[in-house]
């Protein structure tokens, strides 16, 4: 997601410093102008923007407050986009913590998967300071086509949790419409194409029931991410004291799926579950 996100940045004509852990993937970027940095210390030391885009909490607390972090690079003024799906709570901590620096902070995690990251039409949430996001604008526009401030900081993160677990039961849902079809013996293709259009339409019938059908699932987005997204949506809930049975149920089978090692798979590979226990195959 990372690496096209900051592609379509660079596109726009900004300049761009980049780090990455895994230290090969800044070479694309780099070998079209992107200025590469030993330590997210060193990436952030001129930047008036800085966006962070890692797998979970642990790795942003890292990243922006560990020893070699953002924290002891930024200036004070630079505005903090971590555009991560992690825990609310920590969101609040370690923007609190950068503002003891001087430094802003705003969440805002993304929707759209890795076709919106390419094309540069992801859903952006965004929670924070409403200068501090209207700082970040510019750059935001580069990333998202629906770009919504939510909220304080930490809303963004909510908001992308009331994402994930709504979209859990799309999933499963377009994977028991195609078993139930696939049993049948219908011709899915003309099953898609007959409902996509009315009440039943949605992102995930249009763009992941081709992988349910065919059984084989190119990743877009990761299994082991949605079940960590659905982790923190569980935790919330339960503080908060909401029943969320269907998240719970599709939790579940993603840890089927994971344990299995499936893990890397996209999302729809829950479909796997479904067709399993039908007995298609």
């Amino acid at each position: 997601m990372g690496g096209p996100m900051a592609s379509n940045i660079m596109k726009a004509g900004h300049d761009l410093v980049i780090h990455n852990r895994t230290v090969h993937k800044e070479e694309e970027l780099a070998a079209r102008g992107a200025e590469r940095a030993a330590s997210p210390r060193e990436a952030v030391a001129k930047a008036d923007v800085i966006i962070t885009s890692l797998s979970d909490t642990p790795d942003v607390e890292q990243v922006v407050l560990g020893d070699n972090g953002i924290i002891h690079g930024a200036r004070p003024g630079a505005v903090v986009v971590d555009m991560s799906t992690i825990s609310p709570e920590a969101t609040r901590r370690i923007a609190q913590v950068l503002g003891t620096k001087g430094i802003k902070m705003i969440d805002a995690p993304v929707s759209g998967g890795s076709e919106g990251a390419k094309q540069g039409t992801l859903a952006i949430m965004v929670g924070g300071e409403f200068e501090d996001v209207e700082r970040a604008m510019p750059v935001l526009k580069c990333m998202g086509t629906r770009i919504t401030h939510v909220g304080p900081i930490g809303a963004g993160q909510l908001t992308k949790a009331i994402n994930q677990t709504v979209i859990a039961g799309v999933y499963l849902s377009v994977a028991e419409g195609m078993a139930l079809g696939l049993k049948a013996g219908l011709d899915m293709e003309k099953v898609v194409e007959a409902i996509s259009k009315g009440a039943a339409g949605s992102w995930v019938l249009i763009n992941r029931s081709r992988n349910m059908i065919n059984n084989s699932y190119p990743l877009g987005f990761r299994v082991k991410l949605h079940q960590k997204d659905l982790g923190i949506a569980l935790a919330t809930a339960k503080k908060l004291g909401v029943t969320l049975p269907v998240a719970a149920l599709m939790d579940q089978i993603e840890t089927g799926i994971v344990t299995r090692g499936y893990g890397d798979e996209d999302v729809s590979a829950v479909a796997r579950s479904i067709r399993e226990q039908s007995g298609i195959d």
